[in-house]
Order: structure tokens, then sequence, then C-alpha cells
């Protein structure tokens, strides 16, 4: 593997990372969530900016375009945390109308074209692998474009095409709520990810579409029957951007062991899910989540998948990270703390950016 760094990185402290979730387009999107925060403006808002991503050695990753709820669904349907016994549910949220999803998809997409046209050379939407080493190389933020659900996508796929010709290179086939070509798993604590349906038959021409097309297939939020729907079709690596082992913490937006066994069966790889309820054993979304309970599941998906097959996944402003981590400029803590835990410089490099140079080789055309 090609080493993108020569100077020595335990000496300094810090590696080129790629992670494989981030909703930061979101923030920008809605002024409710990013407060009109600028992304080449250090703020304490939200996760990522571009001077908090050098300070943590992000040198890119995946930017979702995550359609939200009309604000009329919202209002009509608040999903609230529900407790219960043993854990906590919530309520499974409706499906959106596609013409609504392709309209924001569009717009959000633009934002990114207008923010890389904006950065003066920082920033670049990375269409090739090629293209996100000489980013990696050159200190210019690589953005990766991807969706979180495929509602923004018509069932003939002429979106698809358009999508992928202007840069599209991620497509998860749901979020957590269901589509015409797939079900997501509903938040719940403890549960299988076991919830519904698989793919339908027009997932499963998704599947073969973005297979020809070279689109990597995210299987986050994916209901395990449509995992295994999508095992059994694809041809390329099975990646899950942000998820976490599901022995440690039963959440259904966690993997099982099978899961774990078939993505490393296909040279695939999993991102860690920084998310404190999928990270802790007890399912709490307590923000004091260590280190200690990071390192536990890199652990563990180590263990399961070998160290070529995991990354760091984050879900930066998209969720509720860990305090000791805080945002982007963060993310050294975790190199440091994977490192005084025993993990060398060549297994910390393949976590940072490696893995996922690999895998998008082997899936990207």
């Amino acid at each position: 593997m090609h080493t993108l760094l020569d100077k020595n990185d335990a000496a300094q402290n810090t590696l080129p990372i790629i992670v494989g979730h981030q909703d930061t387009l979101l923030h920008l999107y809605l002024p409710e969530r990013g407060e009109g925060r600028s992304f080449f403006v250090r703020s304490d808002k939200g996760h990522i900016d571009l001077p908090r991503a050098r300070e943590g050695g992000l040198a890119g990753g995946f930017f979702a375009i995550f359609v939200p709820a009309p604000e009329a669904n919202v209002n009509k349907n608040p999903r609230k945390v529900i407790q219960t016994e043993k854990g906590f549910e919530v309520p499974y949220a409706p499906a959106i109308d596609p013409s609504y999803a392709n309209g924001v998809t569009i717009t959000m997409m633009a934002n990114l074209f207008r923010l890389e046209a904006e950065s003066g050379g920082q920033v670049k939407i990375v269409r090739n692998v090629d293209e996100l080493v000489y980013c990696v190389e050159h200190d210019i933020h690589a953005a990766i474009l991807h969706f979180e659900g495929a509602e923004a996508i018509d069932p003939q796929f002429d979106a698809l095409e358009v999508f992928y010709r202007v840069g599209l290179r991620s497509l998860g086939l749901v979020w957590s709520r269901p589509n015409i070509y797939a079900q997501g798993v509903p938040f719940k604590f403890p549960h299988s990810p076991d919830t519904g349906p698989g793919l339908s038959d027009a997932g499963r021409e998704l599947v073969r579409a973005c297979n020809r097309l070279g689109i990597m297939l995210d299987l986050s939020h994916l209901n395990e029957k449509g995992f295994w729907d999508v095992a059994a079709l694809s041809d390329a690596p099975l990646v899950a951007t942000h998820s976490n082992a599901h022995a440690i913490c039963p959440s259904t937006r966690n993997l099982t062991d099978k899961q774990l066994d078939a993505i490393k069966a296909s040279d695939g790889l999993v991102g860690l899910n920084f998310g404190v309820g999928d990270l802790r054993e007890d399912g709490n979304f307590d923000l004091d989540a260590s280190l200690d309970d990071m390192v536990r599941q890199v652990d563990y998906l180590v263990g399961r998948l070998g160290i070529d097959g995991v990354t760091l996944g984050t879900d930066f402003d998209g969720t509720h990270i860990p305090n000791v981590i805080g945002d982007a400029a963060g993310l050294p803590k975790l190199i440091d703390a994977l490192r005084k835990h025993g993990y060398n410089d060549v297994a910390l490099r393949k976590i940072a950016y490696e893995n996922w140079l690999r895998v998008l080789r082997k899936t990207w055309k």
C-alpha cells in the first residue's frame, strides 16, 4: 500500500484521517442546526469546519446528503425517545415524498458545489482514488459525495445516472425509514437489526446499477434482511460507514457477528460510529462515554474483521459524540488512545485512511 506520509507519524502525533460519514451539509442547510455557521470559520457549533478539521488531521470524508422530513411532517409526527424497561425506542420514521427529496437533494448538492468554489482550492469534491490521494498529500480537504437514503432516485435510475456524472460516489439505500427500495432499522435498544423485510425488486435493481457505475453501497441504517440481500447481489466489498458491534452494544444500528463475518469475507470495511448510544454497552446517551468505550469497539471490530477491515466513521454533525472527542479537532485523542493500547503506526495508518483507499480502489470505476 502506498504510504502518504514520509514523516514519522508517531513523532508528529497525527495522521491524515478520512471519515466515513458526516452530516455537515445538513447543518449548513438547516438554520436551526447550523446556526448560520460557515465551513471556513472556526466555530464551537457542530463538529466540523475547515479550521477544526485541520487541527485534528481530518483530511476529508463522505459528505452525506440527508433529506430531513418536511416541517409539516415533523410537527404532525414528533418522534420522541420512549424509555422502555431495558432501554429505549423511537417511533419508526415515515417515508418521505420522492419529489420533495429530489428537490432538497439538488439544493444540498449545489451547496456543496458552492462550498468547493468558494474555498479557493482548499476543498475539492473527489471522484476517483487518485484525486483523493492527491488531496490528502497536498492538504486539500477531500469531499466524497454520499446520499444517506435513495429517496431522490427514481426507479428508472435516470437521476442516478445524472447524480453519478456530477460526483455521487456513495449511496446508502436507506436511512432509518422505509422507501421504495428497502427498509431502514428503527432506533431501538436492546434489539436485533432484523426488523423488517428485505430489498424490493427495485432495490435489487438499484444494487446492480450501483455496481455497474461503481457507486459504493453503504449498509449502515439498513435492516438485516436487506443487508443479506445486498451481500448476495453485490460484486463490491461490503461497507458500513458508521456502525459498531452489536455484541457489545445491542442497538438495531449495530452489526451482528454474522454480518461482520460477511463484511470480512467480501474484503469490506466498517467505520466506527462515535454516537454514544451505539458505543456503550448500556446504550445510554451519556456524553461522558470514554475513550476506553471507543477502543473496546475498535478492538472487537478488529478481532472480527482484521486490521484491514476497520476505519473511523464518526457520524460527525449527525449524532451525540463523547465529550472527550468533542469535534474534529479531537480526533488525535482517539489515535493516541489506540497507540497507547498497542496499535502500531502501520495499523493506525490503515484505520485512519489506507483501508478507505483499498476499498474504494476495488469499488469505484
